[in-house]
């Protein structure tokens, strides 16, 4: 097995996935109630998927993504369980190509697992998953230490790496989350060009 694939599984089998919420974000129901109508739609590490299932149940068309093949397993069953329409696939996001591109991606806790030294492959895969006009849902992590997973996704850095002219920021004021793990996220909202 791949060693960042077995990294990402042994996690998950010994229950080590402090990221997960347990439950839908809160930010992701506000946008569901306003600015995230239903359309194509790609969660790349979504992990259990809470928030797969509610924008299946909303009639998005959803794409997941995921490294590790339990939470794969598990969201899949869970969507033949409820009986929900998802495209669920175990997918490395730095290699991953759609065959189209997508009207937005959520993206909640992705970047802040991957290194650093891969963010910008990572932004560019963003970039070029999305049709031009499509929106990026971003949840940036605030650990407020070094190291990770997951790594803190300082703003300043952020700002840099999903610059102008590629990206135009829908947000400028940060939009505060707090997670159940005792760090937060902050909430914004950009615009591919």
């Amino acid at each position: 097995m791949d060693p960042s694939i077995e990294a990402w599984e042994t996690r998950y089998r010994n229950g080590q996935t402090g990221w997960d919420r347990g439950e839908v974000s809160p930010v992701l129901m506000a946008w569901l109630d306003g600015l995230l109508k239903p359309c194509r739609i790609v969660v790349p590490g979504c992990g259990r998927g809470h928030e797969v299932v509610e924008l299946a149940r909303r009639g998005f068309d959803v794409v997941a993504l995921d490294i590790a093949p339990t939470p794969v397993a598990g969201l899949r069953r869970r969507l033949v369980k409820e009986g929900l329409p998802a495209t669920v696939r175990q997918e490395d996001v730095l290699r991953w190509r759609p065959d189209r591109p997508f009207d937005a991606v959520y993206e909640q806790t992705c970047l802040c697992a991957l290194e650093p030294a891969q963010w910008r492959a990572y932004e560019r895969q963003l970039h070029r998953w999305l049709r031009p006009g499509g929106r990026l849902f971003a949840m940036f992590m605030q650990t407020g230490r070094e190291g990770g997973p997951p790594y803190h996704c300082a703003m300043t850095e952020m700002e840099r790496l999903f610059a102008p002219p590629r990206w135009r920021w829908l947000t400028n004021a940060d939009l505060e989350v707090p997670h159940p793990s005792g760090i937060h996220e902050l909430a914004h909202l950009l615009e591919r060009r």
